[in-house]
């Protein structure tokens, strides 16, 4: 469910949210720079794409789909995926970064949401609780092997030569693909089963903060 609703019912909260989901996803991006960077990669820094300013991120579309149907993305960041040290292991990293970023946000904002000064708050519940949703969202949609999504790249550390080939072949045809998916409904089980997983992860980190 979209976020603009909020706008008419709610706005303080909403505008509260528009900065924190906004930065959701260009941390997103950025993360996918900064570990390429990491593994020999400059692409993403050379262009200016490790800055925070949501003028090197925003994308139109994404961001209004970020608010309308509860998930979106920021333009890519440009990798070069032949530049990355340890191969298989730096696109692996790099396509793990973003997921594990929106991960931590929403590890972060639950971890707050233990907190009286939080708890008792009517601004900070529902902002917090939505940034986590979506943040979760973000990465269990994000981790679905369907090209161009990051699970692809996830997979393709792991396959062999001719079926990754036969995986990047889909690319061009992947958002159309998602899009059907989704409509017909057949992606939501999946959807579903990774946020589960996410979920655990993130009773996991609480436990070790506690």
């Amino acid at each position: 469910m979209g976020l603009l609703a909020l706008l008419f019912k709610d706005p303080t909260t909403f505008f509260l949210l528009v900065p924190l989901l906004l930065y959701s996803v260009i941390a997103h991006e950025v993360a996918h720079g900064w570990v390429a960077s990491l593994f020999g990669d400059n692409t993403a820094k050379d262009a200016g794409r490790l800055s925070f300013n949501p003028k090197s991120h925003i994308d139109p579309m994404g961001t209004l789909a970020l608010f309308l149907v509860g998930f979106g993305w920021a333009k890519p960041v440009p990798v070069d995926y032949r530049k990355l040290s340890s191969s298989r292991q730096g696109i692996i990293a790099v396509s793990l970064a973003g997921c594990v970023t929106n991960i931590l946000i929403a590890t972060v904002a639950i971890f707050l949401l233990q907190f009286q000064i939080f708890q008792t708050n009517r601004f900070f519940v529902p902002v917090l609780l939505v940034t986590a949703r979506i943040n979760i969202i973000l990465g269990a949609f994000n981790l679905i092997p369907i090209p161009p999504l990051d699970g692809s790249r996830v997979l393709m550390g792991f396959l062999p030569y001719g079926a990754k080939h036969k995986l990047v072949r889909l690319e061009p045809y992947g958002f159309f693909i998602i899009i059907i998916l989704l409509w017909t409904g057949i992606l939501n089980p999946v959807i579903t089963f990774v946020q589960s997983l996410i979920f655990g992860l993130i009773a996991i980190l609480l436990g070790f903060v506690r």
